[in-house]
């Protein structure tokens, strides 16, 4: 298996296609509205801005950590496009953690032999589909441990 034979919703119910992201690199990272790390928004928005031409962001809400995201799917999408100017895809809410684990997070963090430790801990996905790191909550978006690997420095 890998990233492109998951299945998961926008917030708005429709499909997003992970296929779509076939030779790209991809971020997909837990966000929460509520969270001492929400302003990573920022960043991850630049990422998806300076990097479109080779790399996704991918928000997927959670409310595993902290009960920090415990807005419907419409209060996660006005708080991320009026709070933060976020263009860049935001999932259905998932578990990403526990027994209701959604089937990415389960398969991510079987990946990275890696449980998600809190909000915002980002999965880098490499061009064919494969997870290639689990990167810490407390690491910023433009950190270059992830920008050296965006720019295919490690």
């Amino acid at each position: 298996m890998n990233f492109y034979d998951f299945q998961i919703a926008r917030l708005n119910g429709e499909p997003l296609d992970l296929g779509q992201f076939k030779g790209k690199k991809v971020l997909v990272v837990n966000v929460a509205s509520e969270c001492g790390f929400t302003p990573q928004y920022v960043e991850l928005q630049a990422l998806h801005e300076d990097y479109a031409d080779k790399a996704a962001i991918i928000g997927v809400p959670s409310n595993d950590f902290g009960g920090q995201e415990p807005g419907t799917a419409e209060d996660i999408q006005s708080f991320c496009s009026v709070n933060y100017g976020v263009t860049f895809p935001i999932t259905e809410k998932v578990h990403a953690k526990g027994s209701g684990i959604h089937p990415l997070y389960k398969w991510l963090t079987g990946e990275t032999k890696t449980d998600v430790e809190w909000n915002f801990q980002k999965f880098l996905i490499d061009e064919n589909g494969n997870v290639v790191r689990s990167v810490s909550p407390t690491i910023a978006p433009y950190d270059r441990q992830i920008t050296d690997w965006l720019d295919g420095k490690n």
